[in-house]
């Protein structure tokens, strides 16, 4: 896979481009060169390394945007290959950008839902870039009621922008239907894990975002708004992005720093795309240790705790 890298990363880039080079030519000729390439693979790991123990938030946001980095159907088919599909909410259409079905993450059964972004133009434009319109979140609940039927514990994926804005979006009740989510899930009488994969923008990414376990990988984001919209609200100007990232504490670790988030995955050297993989199984092992926790509570107990977890959200201790 020929990888696409950020600005922040051009030393790397050109480092893995001699690294190519060589083994061009060393394809092409008689004289041993890998010891060369080992050298300088080494030297570009040392490199990575360096560069991403030091990320900004805004660079750490460039990462959670990446290309290539793995989305939700990325995740199931490496997790859980046989992943159902279910479609449709059942009163207006089939919100592309947002997936769900059920399928079993090693042996057990499980809910699966989250936002879907496109690869390319046309995928992009037929999953709206990952923001779902108010049948998407509908979509969402109904599978989640699916899954309180049937007793199936629900695994949420968020990556997106945020929900749709337009017009259409708000005709059709795009904030009762986010509402209407939070409404039951803070409720709903099964485990509930939620996972930031990518981007968890605004009341799009809550919309399946509340639960009774809160994962963020480790190079995704969690905010109110973009570092953009904030910027262009407080600034008057999108270019500001990078010092509103910086303001507004939208990365993993300091989000689990303020309690907001209970778990922080590492991801392979250079993010999530690197090593798609890899980053599956941690995933994966994650979420089945969380849910053999969850689920050996008292249903009692489990939603006590919930709204416990919601309850506490925003409370300051008086210095």
């Amino acid at each position: 896979m020929d990888m696409n890298f950020l600005d922040f990363e051009q030393p790397i880039a050109e480092l893995e481009a001699k690294i190519d080079e060589l083994r061009f030519v060393g394809d092409d000729s008689k004289v041993n060169i890998s010891d060369e390439i080992k050298r300088l693979k080494r030297k570009s790991d040392v490199l990575t390394r360096s560069i991403f123990s030091d990320l900004s938030p805004w660079q750490v946001a460039q990462v959670a945007r990446h290309p290539q980095r793995p989305y939700t159907l990325d995740y199931t088919e490496a997790m859980c290959p046989d992943f159902q599909e279910l479609h449709g909410d059942r009163m207006y259409a089939d919100d592309a950008a947002v997936v769900g079905g059920i399928s079993r993450i090693d042996g057990k059964p499980v809910m699966i839902i989250g936002h879907q972004k496109g690869r390319n133009t046309k995928s992009r434009v037929r999953r709206n870039y990952g923001m779902p319109k108010p049948e998407g979140y509908r979509k969402a609940l109904r599978l989640m009621k699916l899954a309180e039927r049937f007793g199936l514990p629900i695994l949420t994926l968020i990556d997106t922008p945020g929900a749709y804005p337009g017009v259409g979006a708000e005709e059709r009740g795009q904030s009762e239907a986010i509402a209407r989510n939070l409404f039951v899930m803070a409720r709903l009488r099964t485990p509930i894990i939620s996972v930031v994969i990518g981007e968890g923008g605004s009341g799009g990414a809550l919309a399946i975002g509340v639960g009774d376990h809160l994962i963020m990988l480790q190079y995704s984001i969690y905010s109110v708004i973009s570092p953009e919209g904030c910027a262009s609200i407080l600034w008057k100007n999108a270019e500001n992005a990078e010092e509103a990232a910086a303001a507004m504490g939208i990365t993993a670790q300091r989000l689990q720093q303020l309690g907001l988030v209970d778990e922080v995955i590492n991801e392979p050297l250079g993010g999530a795309h690197r090593d798609p993989e890899a980053m599956a199984q941690s995933l994966q092992n994650s979420v089945v240790a969380n849910l053999r926790k969850l689920e050996a509570m008292p249903m009692n107990e489990l939603l006590s705790r919930r709204q416990q977890r919601i309850d506490s959200v925003g409370r300051f201790r008086d210095s």
